[in-house]
């Protein structure tokens, strides 16, 4: 399911915002200032990200700027009452992807979400091809020159995952905590034994490898 970060400090704006994207299909995480939401960006992994401009503390643009320092694919749409000119030049060369000025339609808002995680080839990637390896996310299964790879579902669905998002960096954190949850007994050891079972499973794979990057976590390289 795509997960979508929504930084809001207008409590009710936001629930309002969560309870759109929840009604149509999406996962949503909200977050009531700048630097909760950049937390939040550091210890989950989101697909998309909606944020207010003006918000205590940290704002949109810093939030934008700090995000893009890491993650330069994740879309950002802002959601402001700023309508000028020179905010929006700001937030374009921070970072973002789109605007929706407020007060806003709800279809419209949803329009352009769906919008961004087309061009972001996230919300259609139910199958990916690396090399010889395909995988289906619809049945849940993966092809080895046709044959089928013998995954568990936590295998299949960490795979699908590092290979959405070639070359990007997941913390052992962020993994454990999307595929075993906040109330797993799971570890950091956890993440890297499901990692070298990948391993074995897809040595004959040859479009891709599991790269670990040292102190942080993996990330899956197209070859």
């Amino acid at each position: 399911m795509v997960k979508i970060l929504v930084a809001e400090d207008d409590k009710a704006l936001n629930g309002l915002v969560c309870s759109l994207l929840v009604g149509d299909g999406f996962m949503a995480v909200p977050c009531f200032d700048g630097a909760e939401a950049l937390r939040a960006t550091e210890e989950q992994s989101f697909d998309m990200i909606i944020s207010d401009v003006m918000m205590p503390g940290m704002d949109g643009f810093a939030l934008a700027e700090n995000v893009r320092k890491t993650d330069k694919h994740i879309p950002i749409l802002f959601m402001t009452a700023l309508d000028d000119k020179p905010s929006k030049q700001r937030g374009f060369n921070a970072g973002i992807d789109d605007y929706v000025v407020k007060p806003f339609d709800a279809d419209i808002l949803l329009l352009r979400v769906r919008a961004l995680l087309r061009r972001a080839n996230i919300e259609q990637s139910r199958k990916l091809v690396a090399g010889n390896l395909c995988m289906d996310k619809d049945e849940h299964t993966a092809y080895l020159d046709g044959e089928e790879l013998p995954l568990t579902v936590r295998e299949f669905d960490l795979l699908f995952k590092l290979l959405s998002f070639p070359k990007r960096t997941f913390t052992r954190t962020q993994l454990m905590d999307e595929f075993w949850g906040y109330d797993s007994s799971a570890t950091s050891r956890t993440v890297d034994v499901y990692m070298s079972k990948l391993r074995e499973k897809t040595a004959d794979c040859s479009g891709f490898e599991i790269v670990t990057v040292h102190g942080l976590g993996y990330k899956a390289v197209l070859k």
